[in-house]
């Protein structure tokens, strides 16, 4: 059937849709009026009797069968307009099929003061530890196209930067947008734990009953370079709660060095607190010292929750009504300046 139109017609043709194809068949319907309406018996309009002198004088002015056929076509032209207006004809448009895993992604960051500390080193400069995660972590969600991710905040309070969603960009901007001081200086790793497991939904955690199709993978990953001295929760209790709710957590501890090999210094990572959080929850801690080790630590999860596969790409489709529909409307407007002139 394809060989018998040229491929540019098959081509032209299969970028076209309808929304209401069934519309189209109100085209004959004018035809089919005429057909079944009895015509008006003789005698029985109420229309003004003119002298055939003046008849004859109109005809002699001007081309009445000329008007009376522009006037038709004008008719059928506004019709067939408005029928195909009312089909909703579409363009369609190739789209890209884009990578999607199923996994909802809650980042949770400290924003405590300490992440103002100039210990790491960024393009051979001496940068604090904010500038560090936030070039690595916004690199990180970029790459995560196909995920819902969202941004947790956490200080003396935790706060939601950025609700799950699957626009990665505006996550990206929100995590480069944050700024020390915003939630307070103290370290709650708990609440902001916590808060990110509240906002993952655990009321739809695996498989949904009744629903076939395989379970949404929850992840959250925690970093932060303290220990917890803030909130009203406590990072293991949160994390067993992770456990039972069925989400993996990873945390990361950030910084140089840490409360194993630091006694009474102040502001350094509680390191065993968070393996023994990521352990409980199923995940797994990662120890990062340097901006080399911040990048490796991003890989590594990348490749953990990896598994993402292209998505039948959807059509995308521009809707061409209003080209038609504005025809229809010249047409009437040509209609009514016909009869004005008459």
């Amino acid at each position: 059937m394809a060989g018998l139109f040229p491929a540019w017609l098959t081509a032209l043709a299969s970028a076209f849709d309808l929304a209401a194809p069934w519309a189209l068949l109100a085209l004959p319907l004018p035809l089919l009026a005429a057909r079944l309406i009895p015509a008006e018996a003789q005698g029985s309009s109420g229309a003004l009797r003119v002298p055939a002198s003046l008849v004859a004088r109109h005809e002699a002015g001007g081309d009445v069968g000329a008007r009376g056929r522009r006037r038709t076509l004008l008719l059928w032209t506004l019709w067939a307009a408005l029928v195909a207006a009312l089909s909703g004809p579409r363009l369609v448009l190739p789209a890209t099929a884009l990578p999607a895993s199923g996994r909802e992604i809650m980042l949770a960051m400290d924003l405590s003061g300490s992440m103002e500390r100039r210990d790491f080193s960024l393009d051979g400069q001496e940068v604090n530890r904010l500038v560090a995660v936030k070039r690595v972590g916004a690199d990180f969600i970029r790459r995560r196209a196909g995920d819902r991710i969202g941004l947790v905040i956490f200080a003396d309070q935790a706060f939601v930067a950025a609700s799950l969603t699957f626009d990665t960009a505006s996550v990206a901007h929100a995590l480069e947008e944050a700024t020390i001081g915003l939630v307070g200086r103290s370290t709650g790793i708990g609440d902001g734990l916590g808060l990110a497991l509240r906002r993952l939904d655990p009321k739809d955690t695996g498989r949904d009953a009744g629903q076939p199709g395989p379970a949404t993978a929850k992840v959250v990953i925690l970093l932060s370079d303290g220990a917890n001295n803030a909130g009203q929760t406590t990072p293991k209790d949160v994390a067993a709660l992770a456990k039972e709710l069925g989400i993996k957590v990873y945390t990361i501890a950030l910084g140089p060095r840490d409360m194993a090999d630091a006694q009474g210094e102040q502001d350094v990572v509680d390191t065993e607190t968070l393996r023994e959080m990521a352990e409980i929850s199923g995940g797994k801690a990662f120890r990062v010292k340097t901006t080399e080790d911040l990048i490796a630590v991003a890989g590594s999860i990348d490749a953990l929750e990896g598994g993402r596969a292209k998505a039948p790409p959807l059509p995308l489709r521009r809707d061409l009504w209003p080209w038609p529909a504005a025809l229809a409307l010249l047409c009437a407007a040509a209609l009514l300046a016909t009869r004005r002139g008459a």
